[in-house]
This record gives C-alpha cells, structure tokens and sequence, in this order.
C-alpha cells in the first residue's frame, strides 16, 4: 500500500513540475519588465547584448550557455560577470530579481516580441 502511495505522490509530482510555469511561480513578469527597462535595457534593450553580441538574452543563447532557467538567470542576475562587464544587481533585491528573470525568462520563450 506505501509503495502504491508513493508511487501516486510522484506522479502528482512530476505531473505539476512537468506543467507548472517557473516564470510565473518565481516572479511577477510586469514588475519586472518595469525594472529591466530602468536597469537592464542599457545594455540588453530587446534581448540583445551590447558588450557581447553572441550571449544575448535569446532562448537560444540562454541555453547554450546553461542560463534558460529562472535560477540560472536569478544567479547570474544577482552575481554579475566582471570579467564580462556585468556588474551584479545584488543591490535590487531578491523580489526584485525573481521579477526580472521571470520577464527575462518569459521574453526569451517569446522570441524577446511584445
């Protein structure tokens, strides 16, 4: 009967991570296209990337470097790359990050069209 259980519980488990949408349970995508036009759009307006053309934010670019997931976005976000003239955006906020990388997220998913 456990095993049943257990098997029932991890299902429902995959089941929702499987259909659950990680932007929006991380953050709010509004907000954070609000603080990505205040603080990103310098250097990454529509996606792009001023410093370095080939790691923009396009799904495609996102998943070749290991960035297409709101954490790998959170993290970066939140350390910068120095050596890639990131600065970190630590100074914004946990809320205020996960909002950023849900737009980001979300954008990227989309092609970066509004």
């Amino acid at each position: 009967m456990k095993r049943i259980i257990s098997v029932l519980l991890l299902g429902v488990a995959m089941f929702t991570l499987a259909f659950s949408n990680p932007a929006l349970a991380d953050g709010d995508i509004a907000a954070g296209a609000k603080i990505f036009t205040a603080n990103c759009t310098q250097c990454h307006a529509r996606g792009k990337n001023l410093v370095n053309p080939k790691k923009t934010l396009s799904q495609a670019d996102l998943t070749a470097n290991g960035k297409y997931s709101v954490d790998a976005i959170i993290a970066q976000v939140t350390a910068g790359a120095a050596k890639a003239g990131m600065p970190s955006f630590k100074r914004l906020g946990d809320v205020k990050i996960a909002n950023v990388a849900a737009y980001v997220y979300d954008q990227a998913g989309k092609g970066w069209k509004k």
